[in-house]
């Protein structure tokens, strides 16, 4: 299993050892100048300042990057850094001890590692959920008009590993299906998965309609039936150890706000 990479404004996952050690580090090397306002969620008269960090799925990772930028211009003297990735490897990191303020998981599943790791402060609450859709090269080449489709011997078809959120919710689809599926390769994220149908490595790949969406022209997506029986519910979470949890509530706060639920459901996600 792989781990979070180290933190950056729009990081995917890397080695595990190394993304703890290098975000740990990160973390040790900003403390002598942490001790005053910057550190915290403000100064005294309570105005938000400083940097919240938030571990989010790579299926966020548009919706929540545009999120960021509004929270900042929102509240100057504030800024928000993404580690984008498979759910599980976020997890992992977090459970590991890499610092950070929020989690926000593509599953219940994901986010019941770091619940039972006791490292959630409060509840996590679904801001959203998602639904597969299968991707294909621009114009459909292929004809792939349903999952079954994708049982095609001569096609080479991308899954997603079956321990990450969209991994699973392909297996339940294919499950509801009554079908088989050998795909060519198991990606370790929805990114991944797409990018192998991006680069014509692969004919088709079941990802989320967002990923889809996101994409543009590059690629085409197909609607199926059995994605209904497998909708993931997106939960975020307040970190017990938050290193700015005044900031990382405000965020939170945002994302399930009227204005975030937007921005959520112009990327293709449900919303309540």
């Amino acid at each position: 299993m792989t781990r979070p990479a180290p933190r950056t404004r729009l990081s995917r996952s890397a080695g595990a050892g190394a993304a703890v050690l290098l975000v740990l580090g990160a973390a040790t090397a900003c403390s002598s100048s942490a001790d005053g306002d910057e550190a915290g969620s403000g100064s005294a008269s309570g105005k938000l300042s400083g940097t919240v960090t938030v571990f989010a799925a790579a299926s966020l990772t548009e919706s929540f990057t545009t999120l960021g930028e509004r929270f900042e211009k929102a509240h100057p003297g504030t800024e928000v850094t993404f580690n984008f990735g498979g759910s599980d490897s976020l997890a992992a990191g977090i459970t590991s001890g890499a610092p950070a303020d929020v989690f926000a998981s593509a599953s219940p599943k994901t986010m019941k590692i770091v619940t039972d790791a006791g490292d959630a402060a409060g509840t996590p609450a679904t801001f959203v959920r998602n639904q597969l859709e299968i991707a294909t090269l621009p114009g459909n080449p292929d004809s792939i008009s349903s999952l079954k489709d994708l049982t095609g011997s001569k096609l080479k078809v991308v899954l997603c590993d079956k321990e990450v959120p969209c991994g699973a919710a392909a297996q339940t689809a294919l499950d509801a299906a009554g079908l088989k599926l050998t795909p060519v390769s198991y990606e370790q994220d929805v990114k991944s998965a797409l990018t192998k149908v991006r680069l014509k490595e692969a004919d088709a790949a079941l990802v989320y309609k967002t990923d889809v969406h996101a994409a543009g022209d590059k690629v085409e997506g197909v609607d199926f039936p059995e994605a209904a029986e497998a909708v993931n519910d997106y939960p975020i979470a307040l970190l017990k150890d938050a290193p700015n949890a005044g900031v990382a509530e405000a965020f939170i706060a945002y994302v399930r706000s009227d204005e975030g639920q937007r921005v959520l459901a112009d990327a293709g996600f449900l919303t309540s």
